[in-house]
């Protein structure tokens, strides 16, 4: 079958005329369009990745970088990728992908539909033969993306085999700013935290965080909500969740931008990572036949301070 009659058997399937159609994106990669009054967006099948999310009214919320490859078995460097079953590196085998097999995995398209002012799309995954080369277990995996003036991601997973197993997930949120150095990210005060970059050395958060330098810092045991303030852009981020006791902020700074062939040298000024996670003392544990959704949801406002 051509990329294009199965371009329009996705249309005749789940295309919503004037707000949802499956279009050819960058790469060939199809990615599904989303238009309404409340808000735009756009979700590549690769991944089931978002990487664009504009409500009504603002400038676009998502980063992605002009430097990002568009390939089969490759990252989208920006939107949202799904982090799963591990995050960062895998602790036992260094030549398995960062962050999981799912990011670079086309899924399946399982369903878009209107729900009051808001569009949600469903995308789903399974392990297979090529998964167990990396991680034994079976599973099946869903990303449900409700767009609106609302940003709603939830990310479930249901143990499908015979044995327990142990994972751990990020929804790993690259945040538009104005400039990285002049956000503040509040919410994590007295929070305790590793920082990856000193071999994952405990510390406590004092105030609002801001960025520096290189950070790669996992909050944890935190359940409420955070939010960025960008004085550049004029407004805040704010990221809510459910089921997840760790959240993440990350940003490569210079130094380390200059190592990664798909982001530009200057890009790193332009997002800050804060994401919803399980990860490192907080995986999560599934007996058969058990599941478990992970949520983030985004808002953004205009800053009045």
């Amino acid at each position: 079958m051509s990329s294009q009659d199965q371009l329009d058997r996705w249309n005749e399937r789940f295309a919503i005329a004037g707000v949802a159609s499956i279009v050819a994106g960058n790469g060939g990669l199809p990615k599904v369009l989303i238009t309404t009054q409340g808000a735009s967006a756009e979700i590549y099948l690769h991944g089931a990745q978002l990487t664009s999310w504009r409500p009504a009214g603002f400038e676009e919320v998502i980063f992605l970088s002009g430097q990002s490859r568009w390939e089969e078995g490759k990252a989208i460097r920006g939107g949202i990728p799904v982090c799963f079953p591990w995050f960062r590196a895998k602790s036992d085998n260094p030549k398995a992908p960062a962050h999981g097999f799912v990011r670079t995995r086309t899924w399946r398209l399982e369903s878009i539909s209107q729900e009051s002012d808001s569009v949600v799309v469903s995308l789903s995954t399974e392990t297979d033969e090529e998964s167990r080369q990396w991680w034994p277990f079976a599973c099946r995996a869903v990303l449900k993306i409700t767009i609106g003036a609302t940003l709603r991601l939830d990310f479930s997973v249901n143990n499908t085999g015979a044995d327990s197993f142990s994972f751990e997930e990020a929804l790993h949120t690259y945040n538009r700013v104005g400039e990285a150095g002049s956000v503040r990210i509040a919410g994590l005060d007295g929070v305790s935290f590793l920082d990856n970059r000193k071999v994952n050395e405990r510390k406590v958060q004092a105030g609002e965080v801001q960025l520096a330098g290189a950070t790669d810092n996992a909050y944890l045991d935190t359940r409420s909500a955070v939010e960025i303030l960008d004085p550049v852009l004029k407004r805040r981020i704010r990221l809510e969740k459910e089921n997840s006791l760790t959240t993440v902020v990350w940003n490569p700074w210079s130094e380390d931008a200059a190592k990664l062939a798909d982001l530009g040298d200057d890009e790193w000024e332009q997002f800050a990572c804060v994401e919803a996670s399980n990860i490192l003392g907080s995986p999560v544990l599934l007996a058969p036949g058990e599941d478990h959704t992970m949520t983030a949801v985004i808002r953004v406002s205009q800053k009045t301070d």
